[in-house]
């Protein structure tokens, strides 16, 4: 089946990465967002670290929704990653958001109140 994952495979971690996937862009990375961040709300985490692990708009890599119950492993790993790295200051949110915006076509990032 390809990258499809596999949600029946009694050896596979796969309900424990999207609870943490969940977890961490809808309770996590929302209360840690400080005022320097371009995002604070969940959807957003959502589409910055999506785009960055497909390398471009995520809707077209990743053809069912929700998106991260239907994101091959490898792209769903790699975008926690990115969320992780992004709490760790490791990576910059400001980046990956600019980069995401330019890959939908959309200018820079709009200021947060």
């Amino acid at each position: 089946m390809g990258n499809t994952p596999d949600l029946f495979d009694p050896d596979d971690d796969r309900p424990a990465l999207e609870r943490r996937w969940r977890d961490l862009t809808t309770r996590v990375l929302p209360a840690a967002a400080t005022r320097e961040w371009p995002v604070h709300l969940d959807h957003c985490f959502q589409r910055i670290l999506l785009d960055a692990a497909t390398g471009g708009v995520w809707y077209d890599a990743i053809a069912g929704r929700p998106a991260y119950a239907h994101a091959p492993r490898d792209i769903l790993e790699r975008a926690i990653a990115t969320g992780e790295a992004v709490l760790a200051g490791r990576a910059d949110l400001a980046a990956l958001n600019a980069q995401s915006l330019a890959w939908r076509g959309k200018a820079g990032p709009k200021r947060r109140a």
